[in-house]
């Protein structure tokens, strides 16, 4: 999907953000290996697994570069140990401790099993990519673009569900939820073109598209929405104006 848009859209700065349920290893490594930015939020599976099970998560884990292994909380090291897995088109290293360590380690409730004899953690080819995607993503930066992509994108899907009571599909097979889908869009397109052009202007427009010269009703359309930022603008500063307002008055009074 990235390297489609970037195709599309020429522009060599793309930053392209999804949601977190977008998010995939070997689709980050794509789009580093085609120079594309990406902002996809994290799946911190790991830590919600911990939480569940009460049992040690891979984050609690240090890999060494160096020597190639992981160190156990318990500061035992995890070698690897030359076997191979494969797991959803990924190739990934095995790295295995001793069974007479784990059983007598003081930490093995707290990250084994009772049926488990020994720990085993699996590190893929390119994890270097995605240590270096999740430091950039625990960035500033990064934390912003998401912020900003929720509260542009989906702020649509809240309007659809909520205010339009779309919540579900009501038919079934590929072709006939495109086709819902494709009327659900274009009543929230409808529903918020008439938000910022109002009746009237929309009347003109209608007008204008039947007689084919949309250039006195695209001046009108920037005209009016100019005007509308001003005085949102004036509404705006009014109302952080008396909030404030009404803060010192509430500190005064204490």
């Amino acid at each position: 999907m990235a390297i489609k848009a970037k195709e599309i859209i020429p522009n060599p700065d793309i930053i392209v953000t999804a949601d977190k349920g977008y998010y995939s290893s070997v689709e980050i490594k794509k789009c580093v290996d085609d120079n594309i930015e990406t902002i996809v939020h994290l799946r911190n599976t790991a830590i919600k697994k911990k939480i569940k099970d009460a049992k040690f998560s891979k984050n609690q884990f240090t890999y060494n570069h160096e020597d190639d292994c992981y160190i156990c909380p318990n500061n035992q090291i995890l070698a690897n140990s030359g076997a191979k897995y494969q797991r959803h088109n990924r190739l990934l290293d095995v790295y295995r401790l001793s069974s007479v360590i784990c059983k007598s380690c003081p930490l093995k409730s707290s990250c084994l099993s009772d049926k488990t004899k020994y720990k085993q953690m699996y590190r893929w080819e390119c994890e270097h990519i995605i240590d270096d995607y999740t430091t950039k993503m625990n960035t500033k930066e990064a934390k912003d673009i998401v912020k900003k992509r929720g509260s542009i994108v989906e702020h649509p899907f809240g309007t659809i569900k909520r205010t339009l009571g779309w919540d579900h599909f009501l038919v079934r097979s590929k072709e006939k939820v495109l086709g819902e889908n494709a009327l659900i869009m274009f009543t929230y397109n409808f529903r918020r073109l008439l938000n910022l052009i109002g009746i009237t202007l929309f009347k003109k427009l209608c007008i204008a598209i039947k007689n084919k010269d949309l250039t006195k009703i695209t001046q009108d359309i920037e005209e009016y929405i100019l005007v509308f930022g001003v005085y949102l603008g004036c509404f705006l500063e009014i109302f952080l104006f008396l909030e404030n307002f009404q803060k010192k008055i509430t500190l005064l009074r204490k």
